[in-house]
């Protein structure tokens, strides 16, 4: 199948936003929230710290009167460099580009199945800045699989899943975690789409190197055709 059809299948499965997160969707109260390397002001934050990141983030929420903050796909971050998962000395192999969507909000905040789909697996990746307790579900829409992947979540969230599981759209799946489980990150979900799993389970790469990136951005097409934030 080619990226344009794959594309056109999922821009045609909703015309109105889905759910993913158990809020009331309203376009002013979510905000978009740049945390690109360009964003001069992430200058006096110490995005390596959740605390400051936190604040910057609850901050630059209330001033905008928004619930969640939201953005993210195919964002070039420094945020990463705190951590040996992601970074390297080459520039070129540097992982550094975001390749999902994130919604930043308070933890415990209750997450949803965006399609019906079944529990392709689970798992808590533990890695420093990783994603911590993630769920992915698998999914089928004119015959043609994708994935959906759920990062950051609560350690309950992946407690007493099985894969195989059904899911229906809409279905609570899990939490937000805390930054105490989620990888060392103020709350939010990690929302990725994904086109070909390849051979992961209960994980994927949410964040490339501008090596990588054509292949990724194929794989992992914008996730908001999906949100329609």
């Amino acid at each position: 199948m080619s990226d344009s059809s794959f594309y056109k299948i999922l821009n045609s499965i909703n015309v109105n936003p889905l759910q993913v997160l158990d809020l009331e969707f309203e376009h002013g109260e979510y905000v978009h929230l740049d945390l690109s390397e360009t964003n001069l002001k992430l200058t006096a934050v110490n995005v390596s710290a959740s605390d400051s990141l936190g604040l910057y983030i609850n901050t630059y929420l209330k001033q905008y009167h928004g619930k969640v903050g939201y953005g993210g796909y195919l964002e070039v971050r420094d945020l990463y460099k705190r951590s040996t998962y992601f970074n390297s000395e080459d520039k070129v192999t540097e992982r550094n580009i975001h390749l999902g969507i994130d919604l930043w909000c308070d933890a415990g905040t209750s997450v949803l199945a965006v399609l019906k789909g079944t529990v392709h697996s689970f798992r808590n990746n533990t890695n420093y800045g990783d994603y911590g307790p993630t769920i992915i579900l698998k999914h089928a829409v004119s015959n043609v699989e994708f994935y959906t992947l759920y990062g950051h979540l609560s350690l309950e969230s992946i407690s007493k899943l099985k894969v195989g599981q059904m899911v229906a759209q809409g279905q609570k799946i899990g939490d937000l975690g805390t930054s105490k489980i989620n990888g060392d990150y103020p709350p939010h979900l990690h929302f990725q789409i994904i086109k070909d799993i390849q051979t992961y389970s209960g994980d994927y790469p949410g964040v490339c190197s501008p090596l990588d990136l054509e292949f990724y951005r194929v794989n992992c097409p914008d996730p908001n055709v999906l949100l329609k934030i």
